[in-house]
């Protein structure tokens, strides 16, 4: 009699399992939902899962039908045509049972990344705030602003979604959104006019090599560099290293909040990391042009353009660490290797006591800025000057830029005591007097009668003063020293 019971019992489950199987609809990525963003103009790809053979696609802007059939593992993936920006639209997805998704919008689309200051929400972090916040949440309220943040997750293993939800810009959801994003978008949207939607995908203290595919890390340029610094680390990586050393492991970043993401169709990316890779500074550039070149690789997009900050001065003796220049100076390096990337300088909004800097105004208009300019080919915007080369008449340094429009000044007028420095070939280096003439930058020093080097703001902590066309421009050293 028991058996004939569990029998039945089982017949009863297998039933209900099959009933459910029947209308169970499509699963799809958490990004995937109601209030999206896609990017327009272009071939976007949708993705998901689903028990049935073959899953319908409807697109409401032009009444299209795509059909995609299911793999083994029950998962679909489709190419659908976006027009260009508008909205609000829908979009159906049928496998028998209807999956409906509204208040789409189509317009511009940025995946936003990095450490901490690419985290900071508009709120700040306690006893962190951000410049501007309060009046910036009586005047954020904008439909066609929309953002998703990818839940913190790192993990050993490939993962195929994230958690995280859509939403629109108002003053609830702003706070709780990264700040320099947010700036970044909302200059996009002031000045094309188009939807814009950021998906944050950031992680406080995590280092480059969290952000990297295994098979990157791999490569004999490459380990030939990061496990001086990750002793423990040998792939493949498991879940206890991952708990060991959470956004800093390799790859853990990579697995669990950037897999996910790769194939929605965007614009492009803006980054905002490197402060976790000071003490390791001297691959840098190498490690985030394979960074790049990997995501690049994996998107399948060509070569999207790639923003990013420079890390912003702080005194990194108050955390036991020092020479943040060197990794400053690496991120230039990475401009002239990486192609279609531009570097945002912060010298002048940094924060000596602080490692979190108030000023993510201008983090995100900066990447704008270069986002405006180099992408989207807006005419008569600023841009970076940076240092091209030095020469030396007697006993002064004539130090010259590169993207240098306009002239080059001091902030204030003057040049600040100690920012300036000048060497001879006994490579000691002292304050030196400076001077701007006809866009160049002159230094001398009574003490040095020969000058064979010059440097400006080399330092962790330094207030920036150098400016172009009312942006600052980046420390430097002519030495190689």
């Amino acid at each position: 009699m028991r058996y004939l019971d569990m029998k039945r019992i089982t017949c009863v489950f297998c039933a209900i399992f099959g009933l459910l199987s029947v209308n169970a609809e499509v699963k799809l990525p958490a990004f995937f939902s109601n209030g999206m963003v896609l990017q327009q103009q272009t071939t976007a790809r949708l993705w998901g899962w689903s028990s049935k053979k073959n899953v319908t696609v409807t697109t409401s802007w032009d009444n299209k039908h795509y059909t995609a059939a299911t793999n083994k593992d029950g998962r679909f993936e489709m190419s659908v045509t976006t027009p260009t920006a508008g909205g609000p639209y829908e979009i159906t997805f049928n496998d028998g049972q209807q999956k409906r998704l509204s208040n789409i919008l189509i317009g511009e689309v940025w995946i936003c990344s990095g450490q901490s200051n690419m985290e900071m929400q508009m709120k700040g972090f306690k006893g962190q705030p951000v410049a501007g916040t309060t009046e910036e949440l009586l005047n954020c309220k904008d439909e066609k602003i929309r953002f998703f943040t990818v839940k913190r997750n790192p993990k050993a293993l490939y993962q195929n979604d994230v958690t995280g939800q859509w939403d629109s810009a108002d003053a609830a959801s702003v706070r709780d959104f990264s700040a320099t994003a947010y700036y970044f978008g909302k200059s996009l949207k002031n000045y094309l006019d188009v939807p814009v939607g950021l998906i944050v995908t950031s992680y406080g203290g995590s280092s480059c090599e969290a952000w990297m595919a295994r098979e990157w890390l791999e490569e004999d340029s490459i380990k030939a560099e990061w496990p001086k610094y990750y002793p423990e680390i040998s792939f493949p990586i498991t879940d206890g290293m991952v708990n060991k050393l959470h956004q800093r492991c390799p790859s853990a970043l990579y697995n669990g909040q950037l897999k996910p993401l790769i194939g929605y169709a965007m614009r492009g990316v803006i980054w905002y990391q490197g402060e976790d890779n000071v003490p390791r500074y001297s691959y840098y550039a190498k490690l985030m042009k394979r960074m790049v070149d990997g995501w690049r690789s994996d998107w399948q997009q060509g070569e999207f353009p790639f923003y990013y900050c420079q890390i912003a001065p702080y005194d990194y003796s108050l955390i036991d660490w020092s020479g943040s220049q060197y990794l400053r100076e690496q991120q230039l390096i990475a401009e002239k290797i990486i192609s279609n990337s531009r570097m945002a300088c912060l010298m002048d909004a940094g924060l000596e006591y602080g490692i979190h800097p108030r000023k993510k105004q201008e983090a995100g208009q900066r990447l704008a800025l270069l986002a405006l300019a180099n992408t989207y080919q807006t005419k008569g915007l600023p841009d970076f000057a940076t240092y091209a080369n030095v020469e030396f008449q007697n006993d002064t340094a004539v130090v010259s830029f590169d993207r240098s429009k306009e002239w080059v000044y001091f902030e204030n007028g003057k040049p600040t005591q100690g920012l300036y420095e000048i060497a001879g070939e006994d490579r000691v280096f002292h304050k030196a007097e400076a001077w701007i003439s006809r866009n160049r930058l002159y230094m001398k020093s009574e003490k040095v009668k020969k000058p064979v080097a010059v440097r400006y703001a080399w330092k962790d902590w330094a207030q920036g003063d150098l400016m172009h066309d009312g942006l600052p421009v980046s420390s430097f050293r002519s030495d190689s020293w």
